[in-house]
């Protein structure tokens, strides 16, 4: 891998990338260390026995690092009781301060608990959305300005034994930051190294770094960038993965998987937390699906390194002939896997969104229909609708008398065979595509591969032949096909969502095909077309962009959240973000279209992007407002 663009290991062979060991009370993390989980309670921090009661409902859960929200004095205070009564307990997990605006606070937690988490963003600089034109000298001026400020909370660190997170949020970067490197992936790296090297400069190494965003790719790419700045500047310290405001339920688990997946399938990251709109200890079991997937991985088959022809702090698609409505500009398709069935009959379509009217003898199609069927040796004997297209086995296909939108799938030994279809689509595992078969690959332009994987590094396995095709040159369209045996519905959603969501970040594939036959067909469909939506390269549904809630929240998330998904959950394509509080309010909600902020208590502030447009409505005419400002914006479509 090019120096200017190596951010790990290997790209070919799985093995975790280094970091040094940071001890977190009676926990240590990085190193050879098991990736550790984390969760945030949700409680009110001056709630003393409540967070208590919830700090040990996430310990039972497996949490094994407990954070806890303490934005001004008061709650820095008072986590001395609740550390003490969960201690007397018998409960040692170690707690972490979330500081954001007072580091006074963060000063008086460093005497208390065993971490503090600091924002760059907020903790010194300055939020305000101004751009300001500066010079080298007040540039640097304003860096020695945050020196000083955050020097004092790196001794005292230093001097009582507690470690810190340095936790940098894509939409919480401070206006300086903004203003020389933009609303970037390395805006986000450089907030962060600044206040690194100020640790590094008084020896201070108990860190541990995050770079979240609630865009998958602009928070993957954060994380490579950030290692590969550390690499120059010879540190490694431990990588705390999340990605934030990822939301509720399925949505929020494919999202998830999608950032924290795709860092770990490269070796990234030392302990995760999965920021869901659900209560904390619920975020624990999918952080252990995630995490104990890698316990095994180093024994995988090797996989040839090839040249890497991408660059992996960026998002391009890769260039791909059209062959009639995949590859070239159009958006990635959905083939569903019927083949296992007994056979296929209109109503079997109705789990991947094709919806038959018997009395109006028609088909209604939703936004998340599937584009093809793959039938197998079965024979699809009725009318479809005029969008899907059905992919048969070759030997089928050739009895077909009837071939409308019916395509072949052959395997690489047919290609020498004349097929008289619009499409056809060739199969192959990756240990096939060698050098001949490219080249053979080249001379057709009708071809879409289907490419699978067995091995136990599947996503590499696929990558590295993607780089091969494109260091030849071959445009062929390739649709990447995963099959999960007898996965849990949890654990499917999570690994196809890594495997396939970490090619579609690096702009790899045409579309995807997913065979799970143990698994609903339904949650198939909405899992693939979930999986495009996270990586932001198919959009099919309204995207909510919610926060997991915390002791500063103002309003109860998940009852509200479930509010406005109940009435906006039909506008395909707007981006709304539901904040408890103005910590995660302009800032953290940075890709959102409209916003829902609590601030105060049963106050809710609504923005149009960054913009606030009406202050201080009251929560119980909220959601009207939200619908109303919609409306005006223009982005209201009746369901």
């Amino acid at each position: 891998m090019n120096s200017d663009h190596k951010y790990c290991n290997s790209l070919f062979a799985y093995k975790r990338f280094h970091t040094r060991e940071v001890k977190i009370g009676n926990v240590i993390f990085g190193g050879h260390h098991p990736i550790r989980l984390q969760s945030m309670t949700t409680t009110d921090t001056m709630d003393t026995q409540g967070t208590v009661e919830q700090s040990i409902r996430m310990i039972e859960a497996g949490c094994e690092l407990v954070r806890i929200t303490a934005p001004s004095k008061n709650e820095a205070e008072n986590l001395a009781n609740i550390k003490r009564v969960l201690r007397e307990k018998g409960y040692t997990t170690p707690l972490v301060a979330d500081i954001h605006f007072t580091p006074n606070a963060a000063e008086i937690a460093a005497g208390i608990v065993e971490k503090v988490r600091v924002n760059p963003g907020n903790y010194a600089d300055k939020k305000k959305f101004e751009e300001i034109n500066y010079t080298d000298e007040t540039y640097q001026a304003e860096l020695e300005r945050i020196r000083e400020r955050f020097t004092p909370l790196v001794l005292l660190c230093k001097k009582n034994g507690t470690a810190m997170r340095i936790g940098t949020n894509h939409g919480s970067l401070s206006d300086r930051i903004l203003s020389r490197y933009g609303d970037t992936p390395l805006g986000m790296v450089e907030s962060a190294m600044e206040f690194l090297r100020i640790c590094r400069d008084h020896d201070f190494h108990e860190v541990v770094i995050s770079m979240k965003a609630s865009n998958t790719q602009v928070m993957v790419q954060a994380y490579r960038l950030l290692v590969n700045h550390m690499m120059k500047e010879g540190m490694n310290y431990p990588l705390h993965l999340g990605v934030t405001e990822a939301g509720d339920g399925e949505d929020g688990r494919i999202k998830s998987a999608v950032g924290i997946g795709t860092l770990l399938e490269d070796g990234l990251g030392d302990t995760i937390r999965v920021s869901l709109t659900e209560a904390p200890e619920e975020e624990i079991p999918v952080a252990r699906l995630l995490a104990e997937r890698y316990q095994n991985r180093t024994g995988h088959d090797s996989i040839a390194a090839v040249p890497i022809p991408i660059n992996p702090f960026e998002h391009t698609r890769r260039h791909t002939n059209t062959v009639v409505n995949i590859g070239g500009r159009n958006v990635p398709r959905v083939i569903m896997d019927y083949s296992w069935k007994d056979e296929i009959t209109a109503a079997s379509l109705f789990a991947v969104g094709c919806n038959y009217s018997v009395p109006l003898d028609k088909w209604n199609l939703t936004d998340m229909s599937a584009d093809f069927i793959y039938c197998g040796k079965n024979n699809v004997d009725f009318e479809i609708p005029g969008t899907l297209g059905l992919i048969y086995d070759a030997d089928v296909w050739l009895t077909l008398s009837n071939k409308t939108r019916a395509y072949p799938l052959i395997d690489v030994k047919q290609m020498h065979m004349s097929w008289d279809a619009e499409i056809v689509f060739v199969k192959a595992e990756c240990h096939e595509v060698d050098e001949a078969l490219v080249e053979k690959l080249k001379q057709h332009d009708r071809l879409v591969l289907l490419l699978s994987t067995q091995n136990l590094h599947g996503m590499a396995d696929q990558r590295a032949v993607f780089f091969k095709l494109m260091n030849a040159g071959c445009e062929i369209p390739v649709i990447p096909w995963r099959s999960y045996d007898n996965p849990s519905e949890d654990a499917f959603m999570l690994y196809s969502a890594t495997d396939l969501g970490a090619l579609f970040i690096d702009g790899l594939g045409d579309g995807l095909m997913i065979s799970a036959p143990k698994i609903p067909l339904q949650r198939v469909n909405s899992t693939a077309f979930g999986i495009l939506q996270a990586t932001r390269t198919r959009i099919s549904k309204t995207e909510y962009i919610s926060c997991p809630s915390c002791g500063r929240t103002l309003f109860d998330l998940q009852e509200t959240t479930a509010k406005i998904r109940a009435r906006t959950s039909h506008l395909k394509g707007v981006k709304i973000g539901i904040m408890g509080c103005i910590v995660n309010g302009p800032g953290e909600m940075a890709d959102a279209d409209y916003g829902y902020v609590g601030t105060g208590p049963g106050k809710i502030t609504l923005y149009k992007e960054k913009d606030v447009v009406k202050k201080n409505v009251p929560e119980a005419n909220a959601v009207d407002e939200l619908i109303a400002l919609i409306k005006e914006g223009g982005d209201w479509v009746d369901a």
